[in-house]
């Protein structure tokens, strides 16, 4: 089953920050690495669902001209909304995913932390909204925990793995640790080239 929105709700009644984005060395490290992973230097416009308190929303503000971030809770939209006050070109709204994904496209889409929260036909559709609406040559980036968690309906590795047997999906970076699994993925086609390669390095 699907998480049900009333564990986020209840997790937001008794903090601002319910899991300690901003205090953590941990969130602070696993974002930094997050942003370090995208493949280009400059994205025009970005899609976060599950933006939290939006600390990674921040970071992604200085590397593309727009980002349109969004959460299912009302008091996570506030409290994202006090940390980008600085950032004019961060879009914030109210949206459960996969229902209310947008209708635009983007060139860089961010799953953080999201995936293991949708039941099967969820996940499903949460994939293929994000590739459909993922620009060609543009860039996946999935990040989840992977130790066990009750609220989860599945672990952060099987998110990974649906993603990567999907077709139109190039993976360009994994990066692995005991505590969360960070990848990128890029639309195809065209070809996927790696960093070195747009640069004429490779």
């Amino acid at each position: 089953m699907t998480t049900p929105q009333s564990y986020f709700e209840h997790m937001y009644a008794r903090s601002s920050d319910p899991w300690s984005f901003a205090t953590r060395w941990y969130d602070a490290r696993k974002h930094a690495l997050t942003v370090a992973s995208l493949t280009a230097r400059r994205y025009k416009s970005a899609f976060e669902p599950g933006c939290s308190t939006g600390m990674l929303t921040a970071r992604l503000a200085e590397r593309c001209d727009h980002v349109f971030a969004v959460d299912a809770v009302p008091a996570a939209i506030a409290s994202a909304a006090t940390h980008l006050a600085a950032f004019p070109h961060v879009t914030l709204g109210t949206g459960r995913m996969p229902h209310d994904w947008p209708d635009d496209t983007f060139d860089l889409i961010v799953l953080s932390e999201l995936g293991y929260y949708f039941d099967d036909a969820d996940l499903n559709t949460l994939i293929k909204r994000a590739v459909e609406s993922l620009e060609p040559g543009g860039d996946l980036v999935a990040v989840h925990w992977r130790r066990p968690v009750d609220e989860h309906a599945r672990p952060g590795d099987e998110v990974h793995e649906r993603l990567a047997a999907t077709p139109g999906l190039a993976r360009q970076a994994r990066h692995e640790e005991a505590d969360f699994l960070l990848e990128v993925y890029t639309r195809t086609p065209p070809e996927a080239l790696s960093v070195a390669q747009r640069e004429g390095l490779a």
